[in-house]
């Protein structure tokens, strides 16, 4: 019964998470000064009935209490609503744009987990040496720099070398399959090796402080005391056990998959949902906004349940 009431408590927890970020995303945005209709003052032949007529289409001429219920309304019908900026349903914007960003952000995380978990590692099994304080300095330097300086950096070392911008070469008429995935990987380069530089040293730290609390605990001294190599100590009994830290920040890094990287796909011209983003808040575009801070909530709220689920899984202490 413990276990399914935990189960129950995360699952409850998680609901309310995502109705009070619903609740906060209509808030927040409405909160700022001006809307779509009066960006539209920036347009030479925006006319006071044109503005009239878009503020009526768009329900904007209603209380924020009636369009909090329309809103909510829509989502039951899971429908996000349709985009001022262009007239076009918000999920299928949406669904475009997660196309270009979760292969681009995926292949970063994933590059950050493995170098951050092996270096992370190495530092604590070798604690106190040269290889611990290199690796443990570069992490802590690539994790202090600022994304869009280091992304900066990697166009005026590797511009020449590798695409700088979009993420198709405009010239490559009637691609192969093949042809145009080696295209896509090569835009894909650079983004993705600056979102892998400023992950790795955040998985780095954690790994080794989780590491070196693991290697000091009783069965760890116990498991050296019976003869077992310094590497075998920290394969079959620290890691595994170390592994509870790890596995909050490896969901969390994977729950932000969707949300892009606006200052990273800013710098390269990546056409993902954090350039999308970037433009409905500049057209004050409420749907658009609310629909990508939804499936990032979801995202994130989803990956952190399952990060509860593998707890129970691996932390025995939870069942007891």
């Amino acid at each position: 019964m413990r276990g399914a009431d935990y189960l129950i408590k995360r699952t409850l927890f998680a609901i309310a998470t995502i109705f009070v970020a619903i609740t906060l995303n209509f808030v927040l945005f409405r909160a700022l000064p001006g809307d779509a209709v009066s960006n539209l003052a920036r347009v030479p032949r925006a006319t006071p009935q044109l503005r009239e007529a878009l503020t009526k289409e768009f329900g904007l001429d209603k209380s924020k209490p009636e369009q909090y219920v329309i809103y909510l309304g829509q989502l039951t019908h899971l429908n996000l609503g349709i985009s001022f900026a262009n007239q076009q349903p918000v999920w299928d914007n949406l669904r475009n744009k997660l196309a270009n960003t979760i292969p681009m952000v995926t292949l970063g995380t994933a590059l950050a987990i493995v170098i951050g978990i092996g270096t992370g590692v190495l530092s604590a099994w070798r604690r106190g040496t040269v290889l611990d304080q290199t690796s443990t300095n570069v992490a802590i330097a690539f994790y202090a720099f600022p994304t869009q300086w280091l992304g900066l950096m990697l166009l005026i070392l590797f511009a020449g070398i590798l695409p700088a911008n979009g993420m198709s070469d405009p010239f490559l008429f009637h691609p192969t399959f093949w042809a145009k995935t080696v295209d896509v990987l090569k835009h894909m380069a650079l983004p993705s090796a600056t979102l892998a530089l400023t992950l790795y040293g955040e998985y780095t730290l954690i790994v080794r402080s989780s590491m070196l609390e693991t290697l000091g605990e009783d069965y760890v001294l116990t498991a050296r005391a019976k003869g077992l190599s310094s590497w075998g100590v920290v394969r079959k009994h620290a890691f595994g056990n170390a592994m509870l830290p790890i596995t909050t920040l490896i969901a969390l890094s994977l729950g932000y998959i969707v949300a892009g990287t606006i200052l990273i796909e800013t710098v390269f011209s990546w056409p993902g949902i954090g350039q999308a983003v970037y433009q409905a808040v500049a057209n004050r575009d409420y749907p658009m906004l609310q629909g990508a801070f939804l499936v990032l909530t979801l995202s994130v709220v989803f990956f952190n349940y399952l990060a509860d689920l593998l707890y129970f899984r691996l932390d025995p202490r939870i069942k007891a």
